[in-house]
């Protein structure tokens, strides 16, 4: 009655528990236990499959199915029929692949410039010059695998000199992080099947024919016999994981930088065919740019010589812009230092700084009276004409010195936050020592002074503003104490004078007197 009667409790199989024709495969299922199945992150034998054909073909197993020998390749009817309770779904090469870039491209923005996948699979990352900002090989491998943890992946990590033997070890090392000495890619390899080489099929099984299985076998050969029967390409791949074939690693670009170009019928050397190259190409930029939703903040112009000697022409933007004017406006105001010599005979515009941009409000038909003007394209022709170092506006920094208190900002950034007090339109670099002052201490300007061989009387002076060391820079800032005072002199001039320390405390200051700046 449990097997033929109406009950809605599951039963077992009635032929699970029967030894299974196909070699004992059938067995591994029963002989291992429930409790460690629960064990593992698959509680049911998990394989993907992918149609080939009129055949369906398992692509990927996951561990537990792989303990009950379903491996990738197998007809998708025949692990139906080992395993009852199969957990079959079709494989994603899409998104696998999808997922693959993603990798890449987080590995080159956070790991390495240089990276790019290892097909369905894998993916490469060239760890020259950059293991040490990780902390090491060891510690930058342990990260990725926690970073990989994270995401839900797991994953190997093979180091090695050449990009062939860490694909190999990665896949048949058998260890989570294998790491190989320099020159020891021989020695790791000897051991490993022929298939860590990625060759093809064809050379699978031909090696096979020949009882070719380890990489080692393929050592003592000689290379024309075993090209003549395992390919050409097995002999490359062999020499690319040893080191003796270079296999460079294509990256991958997180951003293609807009790029017009336009190759020219015959060489040109004159000013203004140069000038309707430029216009010509910025017209072209800036449909690329409209297109993208991009604005240019850097671009380059390359011009291609008849002798081989490239010349770069390169402008800056202060915001950015696709004004086709203001770009061959900036792009005009560099021409002369273009050398054409001999003819140019290409020229290449490309933006290597670029920023979103969407749609402007266009201007009202009348115009509002306090509407701010647009400074952007009068300071870059300035920082055309006179350097990009040479426009720029003073912002706050946080510190009570004055010499401190001041940075550079970009033109078009807006100061935050200045001090109530008054502060000089100029300030020296180093204040400046005053000899013969005649002061009355401790809280008086000084009546004359004399500074560079000249002397000065002073008229009319206000203060002081006291300002402390900033005592967790250094030492001899504990107890320095400087008095500023903003005096007027005969002739009109105003400065700001400070003296060394309060005048009552010898070691806020030694009561010498510095000039730091000009009101005028």
């Amino acid at each position: 009655m449990r097997l033929l009667g109406r009950r809605s409790e599951p039963v077992e199989h009635p032929f699970r528990a029967m030894p299974s024709d196909e070699g004992g495969r059938g067995s591994a299922r029963a002989a291992m236990p429930t409790a460690a199945l629960g064990t593992l992150p698959w509680g049911r034998p998990t394989v993907l499959i992918e149609r080939i054909g009129q055949r369906e073909v398992v692509t990927a197993a996951c561990p537990v199915a792989l303990a009950l020998d379903l491996v990738p390749g197998m007809a998708a009817a025949h692990a139906r029929a080992l395993v009852g309770d199969l957990d079959v779904r079709d494989a994603d090469a899409g998104g696998d692949q999808a997922w693959i870039d993603r990798l890449a491209l987080h590995a080159v923005t956070h790991w390495t410039p240089i990276a790019s996948p290892s097909g369905a699979d894998g993916i490469w990352l060239d760890l020259t010059g950059t293991s040490h900002l990780h902390g090491g090989e060891v510690r930058f491998c342990a990260r990725m695998l926690r970073f990989l943890a994270r995401i839900g992946f797991t994953g190997r990590v093979g180091v090695a000199g050449t990009a062939g033997a860490a694909h190999a070890i990665a896949r048949f090392g058998g260890e989570a992080v294998t790491i190989l000495a320099p020159g020891a890619e021989a020695a790791a390899l000897a051991g490993v099947p022929i298939a860590a080489l990625r060759l093809e099929p064809q050379a699978l099984a031909a090696a096979a024919r020949f009882g070719l299985e380890r990489v080692g076998d393929l050592y003592p050969m000689p290379r024309g016999p075993l090209a003549k029967r395992l390919g050409l390409s097995t002999v490359t791949r062999l020499d690319q994981a040893l080191g003796r074939a270079a296999e460079p690693i294509v990256p991958v670009i997180p951003f293609e930088a807009p790029e017009v170009s336009r190759r020219l019928l015959e060489p040109i050397a004159t000013p203004e065919a140069i000038a309707q190259v430029i216009t010509d190409l910025v017209d072209d930029l800036v449909a690329v740019l409209r297109a993208r939703g991009l604005g240019v903040r850097a671009a380059v112009i390359t011009a291609e010589r008849v002798d081989g000697a490239d010349q770069h022409l390169g402008i800056g933007a202060s915001r950015a812009t696709r004004d086709p004017r203001h770009l061959v406006r900036m792009f005009g105001l560099k021409i002369d230092r273009l050398e054409p010599g001999l003819g140019i005979e290409a020229m290449r515009l490309v933006v290597p700084h670029s920023e979103p941009l969407g749609a402007r409000i266009a201007g009202a038909l009348i115009p509002d009276s306090d509407a701010q003007p647009d400074l952007a394209p009068a300071i870059d022709q300035l920082a055309g004409r006179a350097g990009e170092d040479a426009v720029f506006r003073i912002g706050l920094e946080q510190s009570d010195v004055p010499e401190r208190a001041v940075r550079r900002l970009g033109a078009l950034a807006e100061p935050q936050g200045w001090p109530a007090w008054k502060r000089p339109v100029r300030i020296l670099p180093r204040p400046e020592l005053l000899s013969h002052v005649v002061a009355l201490l401790p809280d008086h300007a000084p009546r004359r002074f004399t500074w560079r061989g000249k002397p000065y009387r002073v008229i009319a002076g206000d203060g002081p503003e006291r300002i402390h060391g900033e005592w967790w820079r250094t030492d001899r800032e504990l107890w320095a104490v400087r008095d500023y005072f903003r005096v007027e002199v005969d002739g009109g001039q105003r400065f700001w004078l400070f003296r060394r320390g309060d005048g009552v405390v010898p070691e806020t200051g030694d009561l010498s007197w510095y000039l730091h700046g000009f009101f005028g």
